[in-house]
């Protein structure tokens, strides 16, 4: 499995131009999209997500466990976060709701009225 790039999201995500999130967390998205491809640990997560303080990186992991999106598993000391099946089936929703804001973005910035 790659490493995650530090330089994985554009500096404007989460965009908040953007519509939808996942419950009222701002980070939730990037999380599950930084998941996809397997287990990972939280300070491999940490590089790509560096603008998010550990607490907060945290508080979103805990959020997305509880809603039965994330599964952590403890290990000899090492933690690891995965996607679980509903976690998967929602990253699949997440790519259509890109797709829909990068063909919307000059209609979602010519709405805000403080442009």
């Amino acid at each position: 499995m790659e490493a995650l790039r530090a330089d994985m999201f554009e500096e404007i995500c989460p965009s908040t131009l953007l519509p939808f999130r996942i419950g009222p967390d701002k980070w939730a998205a990037l999380v599950i999209r930084c998941l996809e491809d397997g287990p990972r640990r939280f300070s491999e997560l940490r590089v790509p997500l560096a603008r998010v303080t550990p607490k907060v990186l945290t508080q979103s992991l805990r959020a997305l466990e509880r809603d039965g999106f994330v599964r952590r598993t403890a290990q000899d000391r090492r933690v690891t976060y995965e996607l679980t099946d509903l976690g998967h089936g929602l990253l699949k929703q997440l790519y259509i709701l890109c797709d829909w804001t990068a063909d919307h973005w000059d209609e979602l910035l010519d709405a805000r009225p403080d442009k």
